[in-house]
């Protein structure tokens, strides 16, 4: 495909819809929240925010420049760039480990995805209704120790993010945002809603936004750092892509602003939605992902109403696990439709079923292969920690060190719209605090 006939994005709003879907996955609707409440509140809050301006912003700017510059996949942006400003063709290994992340952690996200959609149809058929915390406990252990079941719901988790990025850009990937985000958004508000009656909001809302600066430690501050830079899909070839299909007359700060906000938000909503039922069955708020397919599971099955809940809550689920795969298998298809002859539909198939394929060996970490361990870690876990831990950090420090150090400073300015102070204020950011951020996650993480 040359750069003439490279797909692009029908307008701004159909960019930030796509990349906000990217950013809003299954980690917003519990983890932030959660930490949230655990590490401060408010005061957490703040310093999440500070995290991202100073280190989620730039990065995410520096993957978009990348991407709408060199108007191809991230690794052949990568070396067309390089080669025009004097710099090392090598430099092409920051989009090949980007896409290699979306590739790798597409496969056991999908494994997540399809828990979501047998959920959403365990809400249908009543199948949580009734049951106590060793029967919901039951179901979740069966659903894992089912590699049958599994394969059945990875399979046609999978089959819709094929469907979806077959179709093109603008026929796909906007199409699906379209309607997935305001459906998102709107079955978020409904659950708000619904907390507000529990009787428990208030207590959700201390639990969120009391300040309380006696717990920010430095562990928070990392906590924190790593939360805004993992939030908004950096590292993963998937808004180098985005950035490819993106016209010079969008605004890349103040988009990224608008992203950003709109994440943060989804998140904070998820947690006002989540708390209330928590706390109004005596629960507890700490049971990371068990909280999703455990502990509400059963607070469902045992509330007027819970059965409707349920359905709304893990279509939410699904809907912002959808809109984070498309954006998974979108760098893997770019790269495949640019490099190979194979068309739009070949390449998603092909790439697609790969990832599915490897998708099988993860789920088969929780039952068949339960006992076959690689560095002490099943398939599932070592795929999550070898992207999580070090592909995305270094792919995200990569982009911003060749954004900062090693593009003309004067053309990044410019494109940029920055102008007296505000150009200093870049140059420090993107040179020196993004890059140290990074690097501090990297090294907390191991």
């Amino acid at each position: 495909m040359s750069k003439l006939s490279h797909a692009q994005w029908s307008s701004k709003m159909a960019f930030i819809l796509a990349a906000t879907g990217s950013a809003v996955g299954l980690g917003n609707i519990w983890r932030f929240s959660y930490m949230v409440g655990d590490s401060g509140g408010a005061a957490f809050v703040l310093i999440y925010l500070a995290c991202v301006a100073l280190v989620g912003l730039p990065i995410l700017v520096a993957e978009w420049l990348i991407g709408r510059r060199g108007q191809e996949n991230p690794i052949n942006s990568m070396v067309d760039l390089a080669r025009k400003n004097g710099r090392l063709p090598a430099w092409a290994l920051v989009g090949a480990s980007g896409v290699l992340a979306a590739f790798l952690i597409l496969s056991f996200y999908s494994v997540i995805g399809g828990w979501s959609l047998s959920y959403t149809l365990g809400s249908v058929t009543g199948a949580f209704s009734g049951q106590d915390a060793d029967g919901v406990g039951e179901i979740f252990s069966g659903l894992l120790g089912n590699p049958v079941a599994l394969t059945l719901w990875h399979t046609a988790f999978m089959a819709l993010v094929i469907w979806i990025v077959a179709r093109g850009v603008t026929k796909g990937l906007e199409g699906a945002v379209r309607t997935l985000m305001p459906a998102l958004v709107v079955l978020m508000l409904v659950l708000v809603g619904y907390g507000m009656t529990t009787g428990h909001f208030g207590e959700a809302l201390a639990f969120m936004f009391s300040p309380d600066w006696g717990a920010v430690t430095g562990e928070v501050v990392l906590a924190a750092m790593g939360q805004a830079f993992f939030t908004l899909s950096l590292g993963m070839g998937i808004m180098m892509a985005y950035g490819s299909y993106l016209g010079e007359d969008v605004n890349l700060i103040g988009t990224a602003r608008t992203v950003i906000i709109l994440d943060t938000t989804i998140a904070l909503l998820a947690g006002l939605a989540i708390f209330p039922i928590v706390f109004a069955n005596g629960l507890s708020p700490g049971e990371g992902p068990g909280l999703i397919f455990v502990t509400l599971p059963l607070a469902f099955g045992n509330m007027t109403g819970g059965m409707i809940l349920g359905l709304m809550f893990f279509l939410l689920l699904t809907f912002a696990a959808l809109t984070s795969a498309i954006s998974l298998l979108e760098p893997v298809v770019e790269l495949m439709e640019e490099r190979t002859p194979l068309s739009r539909v070949a390449a998603t198939l092909v790439g697609g079923v790969a990832v599915w394929a490897l998708g099988i060996a993860a789920l088969m970490s929780f039952n068949v292969w339960d006992s076959f361990l690689i560095l002490g870690l099943n398939v599932f876990d070592l795929l999550d920690t070898f992207t999580s831990k070090f592909l995305l950090p270094l792919t995200g420090l990569g982009a911003i060190l060749f954004v900062a150090w090693r593009l003309d400073r004067d053309s990044v300015v410019a494109e940029l719209n920055l102008t007296g102070g505000q150009a200093t204020l870049w140059h420090v950011v993107s040179r020196f605090v993004a890059p140290i951020g990074v690097i501090l996650v990297f090294v907390s993480s191991l």
